[in-house]
């Protein structure tokens, strides 16, 4: 994989102000996501430090399943969806988080083995709750989370300080 290709997948990203509210940088990854070549880039540079290491990635709803879907596919292993509560069919576990203007619920089916090893992927690592939450989740169920990979960090938030050690691609 060559620097180029991430150069210009970054290139991609849109920012797109005031949404969705006034004084919020959007970040459009959409015209990233419809670049074959530029997609391509970022999975193998989200999979890289962790190649082998892991038996199912865990994305998280909903840009995250995007990157997610294409890493486990790339990876060759499976996927575990990561869901807002009571976006899932039968029961799951669930983990509560704080957010800066109430609480959020994520959900996943029980459907890893003890001791699965899991590359937990998202898109953007803004505040750091959703990624933390998760990291919470995975451990519930019994997965071992051997890595965090997200897309973006928008590092004025301070998401690293709640999460740990994340691979991140691009920062803003």
């Amino acid at each position: 994989m060559a620097t180029i290709d991430l150069t210009r997948a970054e290139s991609l990203i849109r920012t797109i102000p005031d949404y969705p509210e006034p004084g919020v940088l959007f970040r459009d990854i959409t015209p990233l996501l419809a670049d074959a070549a530029a997609l391509r880039s970022c999975i193998d540079a989200i999979i890289e430090p962790f190649a082998g290491e892991f038996d199912v990635v865990a994305g998280i709803e909903a840009r995250g399943f995007l990157l997610a879907g294409a890493v486990a596919i790339a990876a060759e292993v499976g996927l575990v969806p990561i869901r807002k509560a009571g976006k899932l069919p039968r029961p799951a576990a669930s983990v509560s988080y704080a957010l800066e203007y109430g609480e959020a619920t994520i959900e996943a089916h029980d459907d890893i083995a003890e001791g699965t090893r899991v590359l937990l992927v998202d898109d953007v690592l803004a505040t750091g709750g959703t990624l933390q939450a998760a990291h919470d989740l995975m451990a519930t169920l019994g997965g071992v989370v051997v890595g965090t990979s997200v897309l973006m960090e928008l590092d004025a938030l301070g998401g690293r300080e709640v999460v740990g050690d994340v691979h991140t691609l691009f920062h803003a």
